[in-house]
């Protein structure tokens, strides 16, 4: 694990965003998301890029990015793992406030009014959701029907009572840290894991709708994936129902 940390005051707000193989996009993904935040005046920032496994030049484009901005820092491990990705980037967070992005659907209108929500309207936690009432969700129709599969098995298996765990979300890093640490399984289910364990811990949970449009064509086979998230909700299923 390599972690590249400037000498800067610590930032209100950490953005997290794991990246696998995103030389493509990675570059003009960070580049839009500064001048957006700019634009709305944000508070005091960093981003946090959670490199893992990359076989591309991702790795070096996050470097040359760190070296070009203050704030901007990369973390790298050898392992293909985007759950184990974001976890280590919110632990190495050192903004009060903990946003995880996806390089592929930074939005920036989620991001002021998460931040709204955090700072004045109580919140504990606001996750983005494709399928709240208001959401607009680009993606083929296939993706969206299994993203409505998906959260009806986590609520059949698991009493979720949230809409969506996948995606955007915000959340104040101090009362996260010990959900963090409960959380027992990595991969592409610890979203779910994070959000369904905070839901647990009584934690003020928001969802607000969001506008899905993703900057490139998804990166897995849809139905090649249907085995492993039925063993992965089985795993969560242990971890939460069973372990606790």
């Amino acid at each position: 694990m390599t972690d590249c940390e400037h000498e800067t005051a610590a930032p209100r707000v950490s953005f997290v965003i794991p990246a696998f193989n995103e030389e493509a996009i990675l570059e003009t993904a960070i580049n839009d998301l500064r001048a957006r935040l700019k634009e709305v005046e944000f508070p005091a920032y960093e981003v946090i890029i959670s490199e893992n496994g990359s076989s591309d030049a991702t790795l070096v484009t996050a470097a040359k990015l760190s070296r070009r901005y203050p704030d901007v820092r990369y973390i790298s491990s050898r392992e293909p793992n985007y759950g184990k990705a974001m976890k280590t980037g919110i632990l190495a967070a050192r903004g009060d406030l903990v946003f995880c992005d996806e390089i592929d659907l930074c939005d920036i209108n989620f991001h002021v009014r998460a931040l709204d929500l955090l700072e004045t309207g109580g919140a504990d936690m606001v996750v983005g959701s494709k399928l709240l009432r208001g959401a607009l969700d680009k993606r083929p129709w296939t993706r969206h029907a299994a993203s409505i599969v998906f959260n009806g098995l986590l609520r059949a298996a698991l009493g979720f009572r949230g809409t969506d765990t996948h995606g955007l979300k915000a959340f104040r890093r101090a009362p996260m840290l010990e959900v963090i640490d409960a959380c027992l399984v990595d991969m592409d289910m610890f979203p779910s894991e994070l959000v369904i364990r905070a839901e647990r811990a009584g934690l003020r949970i928001v969802e607000i709708p969001v506008r899905v449009l993703e900057k490139r064509a998804p990166t897995f086979k849809l139905f090649t994936r249907v085995p492993n998230v039925i063993y992965n909700i089985s795993k969560l299923f242990v971890a939460i129902r069973l372990k606790g």
